[in-house]
């Protein structure tokens, strides 16, 4: 280093001989930093340039899977926004109907960046040098944040608002709008809660806190301490069984699509789309 700092020296004083001792320092200590560092303009704009070529391959994907993800959402939204059932749920039922759109997206997405085979022969593709695949494990946390965040915003607004206006809707309005999806009588909340999808909706949500929360970095590291019985709840065994039991979930989805009933038609309801997402559940054990 002093043999450095000593030819820095040297050039700053062959081209800088008029100059006073103080000067020559600040010449020397500018010498020393790049010209893009510099001035604070110039330094942020090269951080960013910097971070952006660095990062480029995960900012396009996220970008890209932001934007399906809104588009899928919003087509939604503002299709049930036409619907009659629009009159008497107001926004509740498009938000909840949005939700759903996502999470059948991202339900079927989730598990590719956990399909280690495929990823390893996509890897080895063109689409290597443009697809963070390394990245794989925090994409699929993201995807799964997002399904978690889109599911409790689908139950929320059925529990605490289509429910209700669905109950105390007036009767003849109800009868005119939602008679034939309820066979021409009036469900109760007890009733809509009671019912196939209000149970396999609930045991989704149970079964996915219950799983995601075992995934989490405190639990799966085993930082957190139980006491008792509990003790077994933390650590990386535990996050991988409670992980298997999505299965379950993926199978009350399909139940849980099937009985839509403001869908009437068979190839409108989420059947076929869930098919798919088991699928994607069974080759990423298995490949």
């Amino acid at each position: 280093m002093w043999q450095l700092e000593a030819l820095l020296r040297g050039m700053v004083a062959s081209n800088e001989k008029d100059k006073k001792p103080h000067e020559k320092t600040e010449t020397l200590a500018r010498t020393m930093i790049p010209k893009e560092y510099r001035t604070p303009m110039s330094k942020l704009v090269s951080k960013n340039t910097e971070n952006f070529y660095e990062n480029w391959r995960r900012i396009w994907v996220l970008v890209f899977w932001t934007s399906v993800t809104i588009s899928l959402f919003s087509w939604k939204f503002y299709q049930y926004k036409q619907k009659a059932a629009f009159r008497v749920m107001g926004y509740c039922l498009c938000f909840a109907k949005a939700a759903s759109e996502t999470i059948k997206f991202n339900m079927a997405l989730v598990l590719l960046p956990v399909c280690r085979r495929t990823l390893t022969k996509l890897r080895e593709t063109f689409l290597g040098t443009i697809i963070p695949f390394d990245d794989n494990i925090n994409f699929h946390k993201i995807i799964a944040l997002e399904i978690f965040l889109a599911s409790i915003l689908h139950i929320l607004m059925h529990l605490s608002c289509n429910f209700v206006r669905l109950a105390s809707c007036p009767k003849d309005e109800f009868i005119a709008i939602f008679g034939r999806a309820f066979h021409y009588r009036q469900p109760t909340y007890s009733d809509l809660l009671g019912n196939t999808i209000g149970k396999t909706g609930i045991m989704m949500i149970v079964l996915m806190t219950f799983s995601f929360t075992l995934a989490t970095h405190s639990f799966r590291k085993n930082v957190v301490k139980l006491q008792g019985p509990f003790r077994h709840l933390a650590g990386f065994n535990s996050f991988w069984y409670a992980h298997h039991l999505l299965a379950f979930v993926y199978i009350m989805l399909i139940i849980h699509g099937h009985f839509v009933v403001l869908t009437h038609e068979w190839y409108k309801k989420t059947v076929q789309h869930v098919n798919f997402f088991f699928f994607e559940f069974q080759t990423s054990f298995f490949t």
